[in-house]
Protein backbone atom coordinates (compact mmCIF):
# COMPACT_ATOMS: atom_id res chain seq x y z
CA UNK A 1 0.00 0.00 0.00
CA UNK A 2 2.60 2.11 0.98
CA UNK A 3 4.55 1.98 -2.78
CA UNK A 4 1.13 2.40 -4.31
CA UNK A 5 0.73 6.11 -2.09
CA UNK A 6 4.15 6.79 -3.50
CA UNK A 7 3.09 5.80 -7.21
CA UNK A 8 0.25 8.13 -6.92
CA UNK A 9 1.67 10.82 -4.99
CA UNK A 10 4.34 11.15 -7.47
CA UNK A 11 1.64 11.00 -10.40
CA UNK A 12 0.10 14.04 -9.04
CA UNK A 13 3.20 15.37 -8.30
CA UNK A 14 4.44 15.38 -12.33
CA UNK A 15 0.51 16.18 -13.15
CA UNK A 16 1.31 19.94 -11.40
CA UNK A 17 4.86 20.06 -13.21
CA UNK A 18 3.39 19.49 -16.73
CA UNK A 19 0.75 22.21 -15.49
CA UNK A 20 3.05 25.09 -14.32
CA UNK A 21 5.11 24.40 -17.58
CA UNK A 22 3.22 25.63 -19.51
CA UNK A 23 1.68 28.62 -17.75
CA UNK A 24 2.00 31.94 -19.20
CA UNK A 25 3.40 35.02 -17.34
CA UNK A 26 1.22 36.67 -15.19
CA UNK A 27 -0.82 33.04 -15.05
CA UNK A 28 -1.65 30.99 -11.71
CA UNK A 29 -2.92 27.99 -10.95
CA UNK A 30 -4.02 25.54 -8.38
CA UNK A 31 -4.91 21.84 -8.14
CA UNK A 32 -6.15 20.03 -6.17
CA UNK A 33 -7.42 16.29 -5.95
CA UNK A 34 -9.85 14.33 -3.41
CA UNK A 35 -9.25 10.20 -4.11
CA UNK A 36 -10.46 7.53 -2.62
CA UNK A 37 -10.20 3.44 -2.58
CA UNK A 38 -13.08 2.40 -0.64
CA UNK A 39 -15.29 -0.54 0.67
CA UNK A 40 -18.98 -0.04 1.08
CA UNK A 41 -21.34 -2.90 2.20
CA UNK A 42 -24.76 -1.80 2.96
CA UNK A 43 -26.94 -4.06 5.25
CA UNK A 44 -30.55 -4.79 5.93
CA UNK A 45 -32.32 -6.69 8.82
CA UNK A 46 -28.59 -8.23 9.78
CA UNK A 47 -28.00 -9.46 6.11
CA UNK A 48 -25.66 -8.24 3.46
CA UNK A 49 -28.09 -6.42 1.12
CA UNK A 50 -24.53 -4.87 -1.15
CA UNK A 51 -21.02 -4.85 -1.24
CA UNK A 52 -18.38 -3.28 -3.40
CA UNK A 53 -15.41 -1.21 -3.78
CA UNK A 54 -14.87 2.06 -5.39
CA UNK A 55 -11.71 3.44 -6.66
CA UNK A 56 -12.21 6.91 -8.07
CA UNK A 57 -10.27 10.37 -8.13
CA UNK A 58 -10.74 14.13 -9.65
CA UNK A 59 -8.73 17.17 -9.60
CA UNK A 60 -10.25 20.42 -9.45
CA UNK A 61 -7.91 22.86 -11.64
CA UNK A 62 -8.19 26.57 -11.19
CA UNK A 63 -6.70 29.48 -13.31
CA UNK A 64 -6.43 33.11 -12.50
CA UNK A 65 -5.28 35.40 -14.88
CA UNK A 66 -6.12 38.82 -14.74
CA UNK A 67 -7.78 39.59 -11.43
CA UNK A 68 -10.35 36.98 -12.94
CA UNK A 69 -10.62 33.03 -11.93
CA UNK A 70 -12.16 29.82 -13.58
CA UNK A 71 -11.96 26.32 -12.61
CA UNK A 72 -12.26 22.53 -14.11
CA UNK A 73 -12.72 18.99 -13.05
CA UNK A 74 -11.55 15.89 -14.12
CA UNK A 75 -10.75 12.18 -13.39
CA UNK A 76 -7.74 11.45 -11.46
CA UNK A 77 -6.12 8.11 -12.94
CA UNK A 78 -2.89 7.68 -12.00
CA UNK A 79 -1.54 7.53 -15.43
CA UNK A 80 0.58 10.20 -16.29
CA UNK A 81 -0.07 10.31 -19.84
CA UNK A 82 -4.19 10.28 -19.49
CA UNK A 83 -3.89 12.74 -16.69
CA UNK A 84 -1.54 15.13 -18.35
CA UNK A 85 -3.57 15.30 -21.97
CA UNK A 86 -6.81 15.69 -19.22
CA UNK A 87 -4.86 18.76 -17.68
CA UNK A 88 -4.07 20.46 -21.34
CA UNK A 89 -7.49 19.95 -22.27
CA UNK A 90 -8.32 22.09 -19.03
CA UNK A 91 -5.99 24.78 -19.18
CA UNK A 92 -7.23 25.26 -23.26
CA UNK A 93 -10.65 25.45 -22.10
CA UNK A 94 -9.95 27.71 -18.84
CA UNK A 95 -8.08 30.04 -21.13
CA UNK A 96 -11.02 30.71 -23.24
CA UNK A 97 -13.15 31.01 -20.72
CA UNK A 98 -11.39 32.93 -17.99
CA UNK A 99 -11.01 36.25 -19.88
CA UNK A 100 -14.77 36.25 -20.39
CA UNK A 101 -15.85 36.44 -16.39
CA UNK A 102 -16.35 39.15 -13.99
CA UNK A 103 -13.22 40.57 -12.43
CA UNK A 104 -13.11 39.55 -8.70
CA UNK A 105 -11.49 42.44 -6.59
CA UNK A 106 -10.63 39.97 -3.74
CA UNK A 107 -9.12 37.40 -5.53
CA UNK A 108 -5.81 36.41 -3.76
CA UNK A 109 -3.37 34.32 -5.47
CA UNK A 110 -1.29 31.78 -4.15
CA UNK A 111 1.74 32.10 -2.24
CA UNK A 112 4.28 30.98 -0.01
CA UNK A 113 6.41 27.78 0.19
CA UNK A 114 4.26 25.44 2.24
CA UNK A 115 4.90 21.47 1.28
CA UNK A 116 4.05 18.96 3.60
CA UNK A 117 3.15 14.65 3.94
CA UNK A 118 1.13 13.03 6.32
CA UNK A 119 0.35 9.73 5.77
CA UNK A 120 -1.94 7.95 7.91
CA UNK A 121 -1.70 4.02 8.30
CA UNK A 122 -4.91 2.30 10.23
CA UNK A 123 -5.74 -0.92 10.05
CA UNK A 124 -9.15 -2.02 8.81
CA UNK A 125 -11.17 -5.30 8.41
CA UNK A 126 -10.08 -7.09 5.49
CA UNK A 127 -12.92 -6.90 3.24
CA UNK A 128 -13.93 -10.49 3.28
CA UNK A 129 -13.94 -10.17 7.01
CA UNK A 130 -16.93 -7.27 7.45
CA UNK A 131 -19.92 -9.11 7.20
CA UNK A 132 -18.55 -12.46 9.32
CA UNK A 133 -16.97 -9.22 12.04
CA UNK A 134 -20.04 -7.61 12.24
CA UNK A 135 -23.26 -9.71 11.71
CA UNK A 136 -22.48 -12.37 14.70
CA UNK A 137 -23.13 -10.07 17.37
CA UNK A 138 -26.87 -8.25 15.54
CA UNK A 139 -27.73 -11.59 13.71
CA UNK A 140 -30.89 -11.63 16.67
CA UNK A 141 -31.77 -7.73 16.04
CA UNK A 142 -33.30 -5.67 12.94
CA UNK A 143 -29.76 -4.31 11.96
CA UNK A 144 -29.72 -1.56 8.97
CA UNK A 145 -26.67 0.33 8.50
CA UNK A 146 -23.59 0.88 6.18
CA UNK A 147 -20.16 0.03 6.67
CA UNK A 148 -17.35 2.44 4.82
CA UNK A 149 -13.65 2.10 4.96
CA UNK A 150 -10.70 2.70 3.30
CA UNK A 151 -8.34 5.51 2.72
CA UNK A 152 -8.88 8.31 1.26
CA UNK A 153 -6.19 10.62 -0.36
CA UNK A 154 -6.31 14.73 -0.44
CA UNK A 155 -3.09 16.65 -2.55
CA UNK A 156 -2.89 20.27 -3.19
CA UNK A 157 -0.19 21.77 -5.29
CA UNK A 158 0.00 25.52 -6.89
CA UNK A 159 2.15 27.91 -9.61
CA UNK A 160 4.42 29.17 -6.69
CA UNK A 161 5.48 25.42 -6.11
CA UNK A 162 3.60 24.74 -2.40
CA UNK A 163 2.92 20.99 -2.57
CA UNK A 164 0.92 19.09 -0.07
CA UNK A 165 -0.39 15.50 0.42
CA UNK A 166 -2.37 14.07 2.97
CA UNK A 167 -3.58 9.87 3.40
CA UNK A 168 -5.38 8.42 5.83
CA UNK A 169 -6.78 4.88 6.29
CA UNK A 170 -10.47 5.12 8.22
CA UNK A 171 -13.28 3.24 9.22
CA UNK A 172 -17.52 3.98 9.87
CA UNK A 173 -20.11 1.78 10.93
CA UNK A 174 -23.33 3.98 10.60
CA UNK A 175 -26.22 1.87 11.80
CA UNK A 176 -29.85 1.82 13.33
CA UNK A 177 -31.85 -1.19 15.27
CA UNK A 178 -35.33 -1.22 15.00
CA UNK A 179 -38.37 -2.58 17.32
CA UNK A 180 -41.06 -4.34 15.83
CA UNK A 181 -43.22 -1.49 16.01
CA UNK A 182 -41.19 1.01 14.24
CA UNK A 183 -38.95 2.73 17.00
CA UNK A 184 -35.32 3.38 16.28
CA UNK A 185 -32.21 3.87 17.37
CA UNK A 186 -28.91 5.15 15.76
CA UNK A 187 -25.47 4.55 16.39
CA UNK A 188 -22.07 5.18 15.25
CA UNK A 189 -18.31 3.85 15.52
CA UNK A 190 -15.46 4.97 13.49
CA UNK A 191 -11.78 5.70 13.47
CA UNK A 192 -8.71 3.63 11.88
CA UNK A 193 -7.86 0.73 14.10
CA UNK A 194 -10.82 -1.61 14.34
CA UNK A 195 -11.23 -3.07 17.87
CA UNK A 196 -14.03 -5.45 18.22
CA UNK A 197 -14.17 -5.20 21.84
CA UNK A 198 -15.43 -1.00 21.43
CA UNK A 199 -17.60 -2.47 18.88
CA UNK A 200 -19.03 -5.22 20.82
CA UNK A 201 -19.41 -2.69 23.70
CA UNK A 202 -20.99 -0.38 21.28
CA UNK A 203 -23.75 -3.00 20.04
CA UNK A 204 -24.41 -4.21 23.90
CA UNK A 205 -25.39 -0.26 24.93
CA UNK A 206 -27.61 -0.09 22.08
CA UNK A 207 -29.43 -3.06 23.27
CA UNK A 208 -29.86 -1.32 26.63
CA UNK A 209 -31.70 1.42 24.66
CA UNK A 210 -33.35 -0.80 22.26
CA UNK A 211 -35.20 -2.73 24.92
CA UNK A 212 -36.16 0.29 26.74
CA UNK A 213 -37.69 1.49 23.49
CA UNK A 214 -40.09 -1.27 23.53
CA UNK A 215 -42.56 0.19 25.56
CA UNK A 216 -45.17 2.59 25.01
CA UNK A 217 -43.72 6.33 23.77
CA UNK A 218 -44.82 9.28 26.71
CA UNK A 219 -46.25 12.49 24.69
CA UNK A 220 -44.33 15.32 26.14
CA UNK A 221 -46.12 18.99 26.14
CA UNK A 222 -44.19 21.90 25.05
CA UNK A 223 -41.89 23.59 27.44
CA UNK A 224 -38.77 23.59 28.53
CA UNK A 225 -37.55 21.01 30.54
CA UNK A 226 -34.29 19.90 32.32
CA UNK A 227 -32.28 18.23 29.48
CA UNK A 228 -29.40 15.45 28.73
CA UNK A 229 -27.84 16.10 25.19
CA UNK A 230 -25.90 13.22 24.36
CA UNK A 231 -22.81 13.45 22.17
CA UNK A 232 -24.41 12.99 18.64
CA UNK A 233 -26.89 15.80 19.40
CA UNK A 234 -24.07 18.16 20.45
CA UNK A 235 -22.02 17.13 17.42
CA UNK A 236 -25.28 18.06 15.15
CA UNK A 237 -25.22 22.04 17.22
CA UNK A 238 -21.78 22.46 16.74
CA UNK A 239 -22.35 21.28 12.76
CA UNK A 240 -24.59 24.52 12.87
CA UNK A 241 -21.54 26.96 13.67
CA UNK A 242 -20.36 26.34 10.01
CA UNK A 243 -23.40 27.97 8.61
CA UNK A 244 -21.86 31.41 9.46
CA UNK A 245 -21.51 31.13 13.01
CA UNK A 246 -17.96 31.08 13.39
CA UNK A 247 -17.21 33.04 9.80
CA UNK A 248 -15.66 36.32 10.34
CA UNK A 249 -17.09 37.40 7.10
CA UNK A 250 -20.71 36.25 8.48
CA UNK A 251 -20.00 38.83 11.69
CA UNK A 252 -18.45 41.58 9.19
CA UNK A 253 -22.09 41.48 7.44
CA UNK A 254 -24.06 41.55 10.36
CA UNK A 255 -24.64 37.44 10.20
CA UNK A 256 -22.78 35.68 12.75
CA UNK A 257 -24.48 34.55 16.35
CA UNK A 258 -21.38 34.93 18.16
CA UNK A 259 -21.42 38.98 17.09
CA UNK A 260 -23.22 39.21 20.59
CA UNK A 261 -20.78 37.74 22.32
CA UNK A 262 -18.03 39.91 20.88
CA UNK A 263 -19.86 42.98 21.39
CA UNK A 264 -19.97 42.27 24.74
CA UNK A 265 -23.80 41.96 25.37
CA UNK A 266 -24.20 38.02 25.68
CA UNK A 267 -22.05 35.95 27.67
CA UNK A 268 -21.36 32.30 27.36
CA UNK A 269 -21.14 30.12 30.30
CA UNK A 270 -17.13 29.56 31.45
CA UNK A 271 -17.57 25.78 31.35
CA UNK A 272 -17.56 25.79 27.70
CA UNK A 273 -14.76 25.23 25.48
CA UNK A 274 -14.61 24.75 21.54
CA UNK A 275 -11.61 24.94 19.53
CA UNK A 276 -10.37 23.30 15.84
CA UNK A 277 -7.86 20.53 16.87
CA UNK A 278 -6.14 19.07 14.20
CA UNK A 279 -4.14 16.76 16.37
CA UNK A 280 -6.05 13.97 15.92
CA UNK A 281 -5.16 14.03 12.59
CA UNK A 282 -8.41 12.97 10.80
CA UNK A 283 -8.39 15.87 8.04
CA UNK A 284 -5.71 17.99 6.42
CA UNK A 285 -4.13 20.97 7.48
CA UNK A 286 -3.93 22.71 4.39
CA UNK A 287 -7.15 24.68 2.14
CA UNK A 288 -7.76 25.57 -1.39
CA UNK A 289 -4.66 28.43 -0.99
CA UNK A 290 -2.42 25.66 0.43
CA UNK A 291 -2.34 27.72 3.70
CA UNK A 292 -2.04 25.36 6.38
CA UNK A 293 -3.95 25.92 9.90
CA UNK A 294 -3.02 26.12 12.91
CA UNK A 295 -2.42 22.88 14.90
CA UNK A 296 -4.89 24.02 17.62
CA UNK A 297 -6.69 27.33 17.41
CA UNK A 298 -9.41 28.25 19.94
CA UNK A 299 -12.38 29.29 18.70
CA UNK A 300 -14.40 30.09 22.35
CA UNK A 301 -12.25 30.01 25.28
CA UNK A 302 -13.95 29.44 29.08
CA UNK A 303 -16.58 31.12 27.54
CA UNK A 304 -14.90 33.93 25.88
CA UNK A 305 -14.49 34.75 22.14
CA UNK A 306 -11.08 33.93 20.89
CA UNK A 307 -11.50 33.68 17.24
CA UNK A 308 -13.53 33.52 14.40
CA UNK A 309 -12.25 31.26 11.42
CA UNK A 310 -10.50 34.32 8.44
CA UNK A 311 -10.04 33.05 5.19
CA UNK A 312 -7.30 35.23 3.03
CA UNK A 313 -10.24 36.23 0.87
CA UNK A 314 -12.26 38.34 3.94
CA UNK A 315 -8.56 38.99 5.08
CA UNK A 316 -8.15 40.83 1.96
CA UNK A 317 -11.63 42.46 2.28
CA UNK A 318 -11.40 43.68 5.26
CA UNK A 319 -8.29 44.17 6.43
CA UNK A 320 -6.98 41.40 8.55
CA UNK A 321 -4.83 38.27 8.97
CA UNK A 322 -6.15 35.08 7.93
CA UNK A 323 -5.63 32.23 10.04
CA UNK A 324 -5.71 29.17 7.58
CA UNK A 325 -9.37 29.08 7.17
CA UNK A 326 -10.94 27.04 4.29
CA UNK A 327 -13.18 29.90 1.67
CA UNK A 328 -16.34 28.51 3.72
CA UNK A 329 -15.35 29.41 6.82
CA UNK A 330 -16.22 26.84 8.43
CA UNK A 331 -15.02 24.07 11.28
CA UNK A 332 -12.94 20.81 10.27
CA UNK A 333 -11.91 19.34 13.08
CA UNK A 334 -14.29 20.47 16.13
CA UNK A 335 -13.45 19.86 19.58
CA UNK A 336 -15.84 20.60 22.65
CA UNK A 337 -13.72 20.56 25.63
CA UNK A 338 -14.87 17.81 28.60
CA UNK A 339 -15.86 18.35 31.45
CA UNK A 340 -16.04 16.65 35.32
CA UNK A 341 -19.72 15.05 34.96
CA UNK A 342 -18.89 11.29 35.09
CA UNK A 343 -20.97 9.19 32.59
CA UNK A 344 -22.24 7.02 35.54
CA UNK A 345 -23.43 10.47 37.11
CA UNK A 346 -25.97 11.32 34.23
CA UNK A 347 -29.20 10.55 34.74
CA UNK A 348 -28.79 10.83 38.78
CA UNK A 349 -27.88 14.99 37.98
CA UNK A 350 -30.41 15.09 35.41
CA UNK A 351 -32.91 13.83 37.76
CA UNK A 352 -36.06 14.76 36.14
CA UNK A 353 -35.96 15.70 32.14
CA UNK A 354 -35.61 14.72 28.81
CA UNK A 355 -32.47 12.08 27.58
CA UNK A 356 -32.02 13.72 24.27
CA UNK A 357 -30.02 11.26 22.07
CA UNK A 358 -30.30 12.14 18.45
CA UNK A 359 -31.12 15.64 17.11
CA UNK A 360 -31.68 16.29 13.24
CA UNK A 361 -33.44 18.50 10.66
CA UNK A 362 -31.66 21.54 12.00
CA UNK A 363 -31.40 25.00 10.82
CA UNK A 364 -31.20 28.62 12.54
CA UNK A 365 -34.42 30.27 13.98
CA UNK A 366 -32.90 33.55 13.95
CA UNK A 367 -28.96 33.48 13.48
CA UNK A 368 -27.74 36.61 14.85
CA UNK A 369 -29.03 35.58 18.43
CA UNK A 370 -27.72 32.45 18.38
CA UNK A 371 -31.21 30.29 18.08
CA UNK A 372 -31.32 27.13 16.35
CA UNK A 373 -34.18 24.70 15.67
CA UNK A 374 -34.89 21.02 14.98
CA UNK A 375 -36.37 17.60 16.20
CA UNK A 376 -35.40 15.29 18.72
CA UNK A 377 -35.19 11.50 16.71
CA UNK A 378 -34.36 7.74 17.76
CA UNK A 379 -33.81 6.85 21.29
CA UNK A 380 -34.97 9.96 23.81
CA UNK A 381 -36.53 9.20 27.02
CA UNK A 382 -38.43 10.86 29.44
CA UNK A 383 -36.18 10.56 32.48
CA UNK A 384 -38.07 10.48 36.64
CA UNK A 385 -35.81 10.92 39.49
CA UNK A 386 -32.49 9.07 37.58
CA UNK A 387 -34.27 6.82 36.12
CA UNK A 388 -35.38 6.24 32.76
CA UNK A 389 -39.47 5.83 32.74
CA UNK A 390 -40.30 5.53 29.01
CA UNK A 391 -39.49 6.65 25.39
CA UNK A 392 -40.64 10.25 23.81
CA UNK A 393 -42.73 10.92 21.30
CA UNK A 394 -40.36 13.32 18.62
CA UNK A 395 -39.89 17.22 19.90
CA UNK A 396 -39.29 20.26 18.15
CA UNK A 397 -37.14 22.65 20.15
CA UNK A 398 -36.14 26.37 19.33
CA UNK A 399 -33.46 27.82 22.03
CA UNK A 400 -30.30 30.31 21.92
CA UNK A 401 -26.59 29.08 22.09
CA UNK A 402 -26.78 31.91 24.81
CA UNK A 403 -28.92 29.18 26.48
CA UNK A 404 -27.41 25.79 26.30
CA UNK A 405 -23.76 26.81 26.05
CA UNK A 406 -24.50 29.82 28.64
CA UNK A 407 -26.61 30.06 31.77
CA UNK A 408 -28.20 27.14 31.18
CA UNK A 409 -25.74 24.93 31.11
CA UNK A 410 -25.07 22.44 34.22
CA UNK A 411 -22.42 20.00 33.25
CA UNK A 412 -20.24 18.52 30.30
CA UNK A 413 -19.80 14.77 30.61
CA UNK A 414 -15.67 14.25 31.35
CA UNK A 415 -15.22 12.24 28.23
CA UNK A 416 -15.41 13.11 24.57
CA UNK A 417 -17.20 10.67 21.86
CA UNK A 418 -15.78 10.80 18.25
CA UNK A 419 -18.80 11.63 16.37
CA UNK A 420 -17.71 10.80 12.59
CA UNK A 421 -18.76 13.14 9.48
CA UNK A 422 -20.26 10.18 7.53
CA UNK A 423 -21.61 11.60 4.19
CA UNK A 424 -20.74 9.59 1.03
CA UNK A 425 -22.57 11.97 -1.55
CA UNK A 426 -19.47 13.39 -4.16
CA UNK A 427 -17.29 11.39 -1.79
CA UNK A 428 -16.16 9.49 1.18
CA UNK A 429 -15.63 12.89 3.48
CA UNK A 430 -13.54 12.98 6.36
CA UNK A 431 -13.20 13.89 9.79
CA UNK A 432 -16.26 14.36 12.31
CA UNK A 433 -16.38 16.28 15.83
CA UNK A 434 -15.14 15.48 19.22
CA UNK A 435 -18.02 16.28 21.73
CA UNK A 436 -18.67 15.59 25.48
CA UNK A 437 -21.97 14.92 26.62
CA UNK A 438 -23.87 17.73 28.37
CA UNK A 439 -26.41 18.76 30.90
CA UNK A 440 -28.90 21.88 30.56
CA UNK A 441 -31.72 23.26 32.26
CA UNK A 442 -34.65 24.91 30.62
CA UNK A 443 -34.40 23.88 27.12
CA UNK A 444 -37.02 24.82 25.01
CA UNK A 445 -39.48 22.56 22.93
CA UNK A 446 -42.27 24.50 20.72
CA UNK A 447 -44.44 21.71 19.54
Amino acid sequence: MTTELNVLEASFNQLADSIADRLKPDEHFTLTLNSEQSQFTRFNHAKVRQTGAVNDGSVHLTLMYDQRTGYLEFPFTGEGEVDQAQAQQALAALRQDVPQLPINPYLVLPAGNGISQEVHIGTLLPSDAVAATLLPSVSDLDFTGIYAAGRVIRAYADSVGQKHWFATDSFSLDYSLFTPEGQALKGTLAGSHWDQEIYHAKIQASRTQIDRLAQLPKRIQRGQYRTYLAPAAIAELVGMLSWGGVSEASYQQGGSCFGALRRGEKKLSPKFTLKENFQHGLVPRFNELGETAPMELSVIESGNLANLLISSKTAKEYGLVANGANHEEGLRSPEIAPGDLADGQILTTLDTGLYVSNLHYLNWSDRPTGRITGMTRYACFWVEKGEIVAPIENLRFDDSLYQFWGSHLVALTNTQEFIPDVGTYDSRNLGGTWVPGMIVDDFTYTL
